[in-house]
């Protein structure tokens, strides 16, 4: 399947050069919370939103840990995806029991479960920084830029919160270097979750309906924010809003959309097409026949490795679209040629310094030389396992303390090693079967990519195999007891060297590897881009100003657009589902068998109320949970996934196919009344 058609390619690639009001559909765009275009959002929907608007809604929605959510009551409720939540319910399940089946339901505080690791965050100011930051690198290359930056940053970060674990500050980067923000969060790092249906009732359609409309899936979930042991005052919270959605309405998203490249190079877009998504699809399609395997084994395997295949499933699917998109010669045609044109207006009129493509170009020789060294050693480091990430957490917490604050790696601050120490200290269900199978692949795959014969191989296996040592390392550790944990983290660096856990060892004898390599993929790779970036962006703001949205960077933005369908190319697809739907849809064969409790509840369930909605908003992944609002800035569902052609989104936006997927309130509603004996909650977001 196409994603992109001739004509959208060409208006998806003209909107990366063009200003926002130049392009195929005006409802394109993730836009920031101080950059939002007021006017042009109320002449396209026939809105009257303004800046009051706008900061209700960004003191109500959440960023949760690789998610988005919403606050919805004034006693700390926020509602976000099942799925974005899966490891809490996991974390609290018995050995042999299956809760994430079953689903959570605390219908007091008492039942409330700590979700170990989660924190919420909400944005409470944005603050200029770009010429202190880029005053920092001015003059500089390689590493000498790279250490700068970094430290300037630190500094921002620290001054802007101090040590108060209650805030966060995060400095980001905007139109790859052209602004930088400050980013002040109230920050909960207690968070608890009341309310997680049933497994079945989220994933009914399976992997066939994955990314797919109509849709049937009731994936919505309910945490709630505590301060000091209590329910955290939240005044700001959003409005639940049930009723009824109603195609051509206007909805608006706030959410945090992970990442995008609609501002990259093509060169870096080349990269990413010829190299890190094939090595992704293919890292990805063996890791799933290894979960599967492990799966058939036993029912209880089975269990452990749902949510994982699931995910790794969900990953296939994305990797997949975005590579059919680069792939695209006509689309990525049109990239070549805007970016070519705005290459002649920068040169022709003086407006960038040296040539940064071909600095950029540069750099990937690096990249590629780099890339598998950097993402086994460090960024793809254990492959998902949480005993491994604890070790190292905890081994660099121990030696990053006793830095200056502004040499420390990245997450290592005085206040995120507060936060990182609550983390630890939390009980969580660990499933290490999965954890060695994990540890297993990981080191398999290492070994196989960088060589028998590498040096930091062999200090890695020694004399075992991947197979051996993975099993060994899960099979004596201790770090699965949080009062382990926490042994090792308040001790510090005597602690950590004098321990004899496995896992700790075996941190402590590789991490220089990996630090090594962060260090040169920082100074070769990362550093040079970022400093041409900035040029590039620099000249694209000469000749468009800020009237084009950044990249997504998982920070706060709006997306705003209509309940609409489409037409997929052989038929028209309507905008809305219903539970009449839904009934026709069971067919009762695996995937599509209804939970015992839906199952229950047939008769129950007006059949014309409204079960999901397709919508225009521009989304990508991170947007899972965010709150879809209607023009007066009210709840009306929770957004959980795109349509296969959204999946292209990663480097354009095609308005007459791209749709966000949401579950609407009025039915998370019902099924809190009707289905699963959640009143009080229901009385909670309507305000009783």
């Amino acid at each position: 399947m196409r994603l992109i058609t001739l004509a959208a390619a060409s208006a998806s690639a003209l909107s990366l050069l063009l200003p926002a009001t130049a392009s195929a559909r005006t409802d394109e765009g993730m836009w920031t919370f101080d950059n939002v275009p007021l006017q042009r959002i109320n002449t396209a929907l026939g809105t009257d939103i303004d800046q009051a608007w706008l900061d209700r809604v960004r003191l109500g929605a959440v960023r949760l840990s690789g998610c988005s959510a919403s606050l919805v009551s004034a006693q700390g409720l926020v509602l976000t995806n099942q799925h974005c939540i899966r490891s809490c319910v996991q974390a609290h399940a018995e050995p042999g029991q299956d809760l994430l089946s079953q689903g959570v339901f605390a219908r007091t505080r008492d039942e409330e479960l700590t979700c170990p690791g989660q924190v919420a965050e909400v944005l409470t100011e944005i603050q200029d920084v770009t010429d202190r930051v880029q005053a920092a690198g001015s003059g500089l290359t390689g590493a000498a830029f790279a250490t700068a930056r970094a430290r300037v940053i630190a500094e921002i970060e620290r001054e802007g919160c101090g040590t108060d674990a209650a805030l966060r500050c995060q400095v980001i980067s905007f139109y790859r270097g052209g602004q930088y923000k400050l980013y002040r969060f109230q920050r909960y790092s207690d968070v608890r979750l009341v309310y997680a249906p049933e497994h079945q009732a989220v994933v009914f359609g399976g992997d066939p309906d994955n990314f797919n409309f109509p849709r049937f899936a009731l994936d919505a979930a309910f945490l709630r924010v505590y301060e000091n042991g209590v329910p955290a005052t939240t005044p700001n919270h959003l409005t639940w809003n049930p009723e009824r959605i109603v195609e051509g309405q206007p909805v608006f998203v706030a959410g945090n959309p992970g990442s995008t490249a609609r501002l990259k190079t093509t060169d870096q877009l080349r990269i990413e097409r010829d190299w890190q998504i094939p090595s992704e699809l293919r890292r990805l399609a063996e890791l799933r026949g290894r979960v599967i395997r492990f799966s058939e084994e036993s029912p209880e395997n089975a269990r452990m490795a749902r949510d994982a295949l699931r995910g790794i499933e969900n990953n296939l699917k994305r990797y997949t679209g975005m590579h059919q998109a680069l792939a695209d010669q006509s689309f990525f045609t049109e990239l070549v040629v805007n970016e070519t044109d705005l290459i002649g207006q920068a040169s022709s009129r003086d407006l960038v310094q040296g040539d940064p493509w071909s600095e950029i170009a540069a750099a990937h020789a690096d990249y590629i030389l780099l890339y598998p060294r950097n993402y086994w050693l460090e960024a793809g480091a254990g492959q998902g396992s949480v005993l491994f990430n604890y070790a190292r957490q905890i081994v660099r917490a121990a030696y990053e303390r006793e830095r200056p604050a502004d040499t420390r790696l990245g997450g290592y601050s005085d206040a995120q090693l507060e936060a990182l120490g609550r983390t630890l200290a939390q009980t969580r269900n660990i499933d290490e079967p999965l954890e060695s199978l994990y540890l297993q692949f990981w080191l398999n795959k290492t070994r196989e990519n960088l060589g028998t014969d590498d040096p930091d191989v062999q200090q890695m296996l020694g004399r075992e195999s991947p197979e051996a040592l993975g099993a060994r390392l899960i099979e004596g550790t201790s770090l699965a007891d949080p009062a382990a944990r926490m042994a090792l983290f308040e001790g510090g660096r005597a602690a950590v060297e004098a321990s004899n856990d496995p896992l700790i060892q075996f941190v402590l004898r590789t991490d220089q590897a990996a630090r090594n390599i962060r260090r040169s993929w920082t100074q070769q790779v990362d550093g040079p881009i970022e400093r041409a970036g900035g040029r590039i962006a620099a000249a694209r703001f000469a000749v468009l100003g800020t009237d084009t949205y950044p990249d997504a960077t998982f920070s706060l933005r709006l997306s705003y657009g209509r309940v609409e369908g489409w037409n997929n190319g052989t038929r028209d697809i309507a905008a809305t589902t219903t539970v009449a739907g839904l009934w026709e849809r069971a067919t009762g064969a695996i995937p599509f068998n209804l939970s015992p409790n839906l199952e229950a509840a047939r008769g129950r369930l007006p059949e014309d109320v409204v079960y999901t909605v397709a919508s225009t908003n521009d989304i990508v992944g991170g947007n899972s949970g965010s709150p879809l609002l209607n023009a007066d800035g009210e709840v009306i569902g929770a957004v959980f996934d795109g349509n296969l052609e959204s999946l292209g989104g990663a480097y354009g936006y095609d308005g007459s196919r791209n749709r966000a997927v949401t579950v609407s309130a009025e039915m998370i509603t019902l099924a809190l009344r009707e289905i699963y004996d959640m009143d009080a909650l229901a009385d909670e977001l309507a305000g009783d």
